[in-house]
């Protein structure tokens, strides 16, 4: 951040001094974004920012305040340019024609486009997500339509560019995920990048092996299907396998745990039971609650309505069908939901929290660190 010094009124101030914030600045290679966002200046004094980083002046747009409290400001995301040498560049931002901060902008060299096909260490398994990303970064590279294709995918992966992920400062970083299909066979298998035209650009191996009897993953230490909801068991901490009772027409929540869960079972756990209206798509639970437990997943079932009293099963089947579990549910005579099995408002609060998780491996998608703790407007 760079603060101003103190000069008389005319530098175009409103009073104060003037913010210099600046995000993505360290170690930018040519072609990275630096965004730019200079607060104290008066509203309708003109703005720019000169640097020998940047191939020439930069106008900053005036903005009005985001949330109460916030004053106005004046932003910018400039590239560095593809000419600009490795080291230290000064950095001054003018209002009215004057200085009014200043910074330094630390350029790093030009690298060579890098094909990335993450993988979280050994071999992936049957059902993965898999993520890739195509970094171009370099003066010249151009073109926007890159795909990935493999006979391990059951279809061509679009990469794609976003401008409000963390990778925000690389224009020509390209991202997409492909999950592995739950049968496909063990082997090595060859992962190719295209870009226009399906030229083939780069590729990259890829091991895929299934679980077997020894690996830790093989079953995992899967437990339930348990049942919860209603003042007897308002919480996951207290399901039960057997016994939990709820009115038909009600909700039942169930939850599933697993020490070793499947690649892939985040988006495909289901409960199933013939007191459900429809399956139940269980989700990881990732709220608060869950810290230090094994993966549990959640989800609410509704009873039918048309259920005679009596006890059904429930079913969830894991590990490419290697595991399947079975719990009971007791289902009493219609009733209002509310006085008999309506979950407290702490699980109604845990299963809005609980979200699927992505392994996303170690694909080199980096976060760069703002230099200032504001966050620039978008």
């Amino acid at each position: 951040m760079g603060v101003a010094a103190g000069q008389d009124a005319g530098d175009g101030r409103r009073g104060g001094e003037v913010q210099l914030l600046l995000n993505g600045a360290f170690d930018s290679r040519p072609g990275e974004l630096i965004d730019i966002d200079v607060r104290g200046v008066a509203e309708r004094v003109a703005v720019r920012v000169v640097s020998p980083a940047f191939d020439r002046p930069v106008e900053l747009t005036p903005y009005a305040p985001r949330t109460p409290g916030e004053g106005r400001g004046h932003h910018a995301r400039p590239a560095v340019s593809a000419t600009a040498r490795p080291g230290s560049h000064p950095l001054t931002v003018e209002a009215g024609g004057r200085v009014v901060a200043e910074d330094r902008v630390e350029v790093g060299p030009a690298r060579r486009p890098r094909f990335t096909v993450a993988s979280p260490g050994g071999p992936l398994r049957p059902g993965q997500r898999l993520w890739m990303a195509y970094d171009d970064l370099y003066p010249g590279e151009t073109g926007t339509a890159f795909s990935v294709r493999s006979s391990a995918f059951r279809a061509s992966v679009s990469l794609a560019h976003d401008p409000g992920g963390p990778d925000w400062n690389n224009p020509r970083l390209f991202a997409g995920s492909a999950e592995l299909p739950p049968a496909l066979e063990d082997g090595t298998y060859r992962v190719v990048l295209t870009g226009p035209g399906g030229r083939a650009i780069d590729e990259r191996p890829l091991t895929v092996r299934a679980a077997r009897p020894g690996d830790r993953d093989y079953l995992g230490r899967a437990r339930g299907p348990a049942l919860f909801g209603g003042p007897a068991a308002p919480g996951p901490d207290a399901a039960r396998v057997y016994g939990h009772a709820v009115a038909a027409g009600g909700t039942v929540h169930v939850l599933w745990q697993d020490e070793a869960p499947d690649a892939g079972e985040e988006e495909r756990l289901r409960a199933t039971s013939p007191a459900f209206a429809h399956p139940v798509r269980l989700r990881r639970d990732d709220s608060k609650a869950a810290d230090g437990q094994d993966p549990r997943y959640l989800g609410p079932a509704r009873v039918r309505e048309d259920l005679e009293p009596g006890r059904y099963p429930v079913t969830v089947v894991s590990h490419h069908g290697r595991v399947k579990r079975t719990g009971r549910l007791t289902v009493t005579g219609s009733g209002t939901s509310a006085s008999v099995d309506a979950p407290s408002p702490a699980v109604l609060a845990g299963a809005g929290a609980a979200a699927v998780v992505v392994v996303t491996g170690a694909v080199l998608l980096r976060r760069r660190t703002a230099r200032a703790t504001a966050r620039p407007p978008r």
